[in-house]
């Protein structure tokens, strides 16, 4: 796939699909699974230090047009993702994006020196989860929108690995580029945008929220307007790449991202939609366009869209 090999942070992609953190990447198997379905990168599940139980079901809803989910950051902790990381290492020559979560700056500087350990490609902040900033850590609650409180972040995150950092980001915010900025400011070596949007869902039936949080983030096809202004938004204003994430669930899609200004996209819903093989499925669709349409690689693609 020549054609659409893309680069992030000097690490070659074989495409410009990114599995996007939560979706069937709970261990080094599963991974594994999806890189050899296609994906030209993949994203581990979001860890923390200590481990999170999350949510009692149900924690998930789903239909044509969008998920709905609030699983609580769920996770076994980092010590057990560095296992799985250097597991994974050894099996899958795609490139690795290890994701991490914490309620404060100097946790995030912690998780993220642990998990270097695992030798991930790349290491995504989850700087854009509305679970942060839990008890104790209140006067961080508003992680996602604060553009100090993200620029602290990636500066501790930075000087705990030579690893390349990218920061995810929220689209709940008045101006999504601001803290892009922060970010690439602070040393951030890319920007992952976007994580889900706020949501829920009613039951008329039962005069109750469907899911058990009551709200939670909204993924699919539905949010890609959003995703696609929020790229080009960062796009416009910083120098560094954007992995483009939010309702790709075709070659088209893709295409569009990566014209708004997205290196790569990530790919997650879409797996619901048309299982494992929506990788290999929206490379082959974005080839066709290309070759109709005169394009050489995936890079005459990327900002297109700015004129």
């Amino acid at each position: 796939m020549v054609l659409l090999e893309t680069n992030l942070c000097g690490h070659k992609l074989s495409n410009p699909t990114v599995l996007a953190s939560g979706f069937l990447g709970l261990d080094w198997a599963s991974l594994d699974r999806v890189a050899k379905s296609g994906a030209g990168a993949v994203t581990t599940k979001s860890c923390n230090l200590e481990g999170r139980e999350g949510y009692n079901n149900p924690t998930v809803l789903a239909n044509e047009d969008f998920m709905l989910n609030a699983i609580g950051l769920a996770n076994a902790g980092v010590e057990n993702e560095i296992e799985e990381l250097k597991i994974l290492r050894k099996k899958t020559k795609a490139v690795i994006i290890g994701s991490v979560f914490e309620n404060s700056p100097e946790r995030f500087g912690e998780v993220v020196n642990r998990i270097s350990k695992g030798s991930p490609h790349l290491i995504e902040l989850d700087l854009s989860c509305p679970h942060l900033g839990g008890k104790g850590f209140e006067k961080y609650h508003d992680f996602a929108s604060d553009p100090v409180l993200i620029g602290e972040t990636v500066r501790v995150a930075k000087k705990n690995t030579k690893i390349p950092i990218f920061a995810k980001l929220s689209p709940n915010v008045p101006n999504i580029a601001d803290l892009a900025v922060a970010a690439q400011k602070a040393g951030a070596d890319g920007i992952t945008a976007i994580n889900t949007t706020g949501g829920m869902m009613i039951s008329a039936e039962f005069k109750r929220p469907i899911i058990h949080n009551k709200f939670g983030g909204v993924s699919g096809p539905a949010i890609k307007p959003i995703a696609l202004k929020c790229v080009y938004q960062c796009y416009g204003a910083v120098k560094i790449p954007i992995i483009g994430t939010g309702g790709i669930t075709n070659g088209l899609d893709a295409i569009e991202m990566m014209m708004a200004g997205a290196t790569a996209v990530g790919v997650g819903t879409a797996t619901y939609y048309r299982g494992i093989g929506a990788f290999k499925d929206i490379c082959r669709e974005m080839e066709i366009w290309m070759e109709k349409n005169g394009y050489n690689s995936v890079k005459e693609l990327i900002g297109a869209a700015h004129g």
